[in-house]
């Protein structure tokens, strides 16, 4: 199945660079390069893509507010583009609904890789990176903004799953730690993502830390101590 992707950027040269990698994927087709985020929506609302590749920053419409329209408004998985790994912006971004990000100088095969495993529904880039990187600017911006309530409507052991995926582990991580099948925490996971109403593993992390369940710059309840057991 071949997947769409649209790509805005304000910098030419990031548009038609990466229009190129991702245009010569026999599985990819790039329907759309715009330069500005109201395009960029429109691009969506008239393509139906797949995936759509965001800057951040860009004039008129940014690409918080064009994530936060995209991810409203259709199913097509949004990555934001960056510049500097510890972007101000990366936290709302992700809480608007993108799924994760990118960096302008990615190499392209971790391009084309990261728009495959954002389309699949996985957890985007590497978890630890990820992190890493919400921790930093969490560290600086986030307070509880969900009543810990949310989290009643959770099993114990879904409730356990958040807590996993907000520290960012694969699903074989969660299932060593767990000490479950890989099968179970995929249970586990989508179980979560639909009580709680969130798109991806990416606004999983951002719940976690908006709950109170982790808190930014500190080690997150139940880590370190062994295995979570039945």
């Amino acid at each position: 199945m071949t997947i769409r992707v649209v790509i805005a950027d304000d910098q030419e040269l990031v548009r038609v660079g990466f229009g190129m990698i991702l245009g010569a994927q026999p599985d990819m087709e790039v329907v759309a390069e715009v330069d500005d985020g109201a395009a960029a929506i429109e691009a969506v609302r008239a393509l139906e893509p797949d995936v759509v590749l965001l800057d951040i920053q860009m004039p008129g419409v940014d690409g918080i507010e064009a994530a936060r329209s995209i991810c409203a408004g259709s199913t097509a998985k949004v990555i934001m583009l960056t510049t500097f790994a510890r972007d101000e912006y990366l936290y709302a971004s992700l809480r608007a609904g993108a799924s994760g990000f990118l960096l302008k100088d990615v190499r392209g095969e971790d391009l084309v890789h990261a728009v495959r495993v954002a389309r699949s529904g996985e957890a985007l880039l590497a978890p630890a990176v990820t992190r890493r990187l919400i921790d930093d600017v969490a560290r600086q911006t986030v307070r509880p903004r969900l009543d810990d309530s949310v989290l009643d409507r959770l099993t114990e052991r879904e409730r356990q799953t958040l807590l996993l995926l907000g520290r960012a582990m694969s699903n074989a991580e969660i299932a060593r730690e767990m000490v479950v099948s890989d099968h179970t925490v995929k249970t586990h996971v989508s179980n979560v993502l639909t009580k709680l109403g969130l798109r991806d593993r990416a606004q999983a992390v951002i719940s976690a830390y908006e709950t109170g369940l982790i808190v930014p710059g500190g080690e997150p309840p139940g880590a370190g101590g062994g295995p979570l057991r039945t």
